[in-house]
């Protein structure tokens, strides 16, 4: 699909991932060296929506992004998960608007979210980089 007639449909969740994949893979690249190697050990999941489970452990439902697992700052100190990043696609899709100028912008917004977490940043310190 064109990315310039997004706009005028909804994207389709092959397409979301497709979009998502470029557009992360873009930001990773784009990062100095020395942050590219901290951020390899960390997984990026796309997922279109959070799953029940989440949803029971109190994740949202509209929620963007997530972050889970032990940040830079933290070490891992035997923790059971590796680091990961979840981006949800749909939900991202719907804060856009279904624009997908805005669907990418959002997208890069929200990874550098939960990137700036597993940096070991909080919620105030996004806000200072405008990522919040």
């Amino acid at each position: 699909m064109n990315i310039s007639n997004m706009t005028k449909q909804r994207e389709q969740p092959k397409e979301l991932k497709q979009i998502a994949d470029r557009e992360v893979q873009s930001l990773i690249n784009r990062l100095p060296p020395q942050l590219q190697s901290k951020i390899a050990a960390v997984a990026v999941v796309l997922e279109f929506r959070p799953d029940k489970d989440r949803i029971a452990d109190g994740i949202e439902s509209d929620t963007l992004g997530l972050f889970v697992g032990p940040s830079l700052r933290d070490g891992d100190g035997g923790a059971p998960l590796p680091p990961q990043i979840f981006l949800f696609l749909e939900n991202i899709r719907d804060e856009a608007h279904d624009s997908g100028r805005s669907y990418r912008e959002e997208l890069r917004r929200t990874f550098l979210h939960e990137l700036g977490h597993y940096l070991g940043l909080e919620e105030d310190d996004l806000a200072l980089r405008d990522v919040d």
